[in-house]
């Protein structure tokens, strides 16, 4: 029953991963491929992460004293890209639109407004 389990979170973490790298090869500017590069591999970094620290539990409560420090890891790993992606995607996404680059479609911009008054 575990084994299915860490199964399920590595192909949703794999899915998740693919997914946004074929949304940074397929949308059309920055803000969309930001998107698509920040939600899906955290989703799926999430995923992968905690198929990890699952894995590294399970083998520690059946003896394996080493296994714990693979989980430890990633769990500092989880908590890491939970801090740190969100963070930089928005720091790229601010400078991208103080630098004037424009969405590939027609959107209304409440910043730009703001900024005009």
């Amino acid at each position: 029953m575990m084994w299915e389990i860490l199964y399920i979170f590595l192909g949703v973490g794999i899915f998740f991963n693919l997914l946004g790298s074929l949304g940074l090869l397929r949308f059309p500017d920055v803000y969309t491929r930001l998107h698509a590069g920040t939600k899906c591999t955290t989703f799926g970094s999430i995923s992968i992460c905690l198929a990890v620290i699952g894995y590294g539990l399970w083998k520690w409560y059946e003896g394996d004293k080493q296994m714990i420090t693979m989980a430890i890891h990633s769990f500092i790993a989880l908590v890491a890209i939970l801090l740190t992606n969100p963070t930089g995607a928005h720091a790229i996404a601010r400078a991208a639109h103080r630098s004037g680059v424009k969405p590939a479609k027609a959107v209304v911009d409440d910043l730009e407004e703001e900024k005009n008054d």
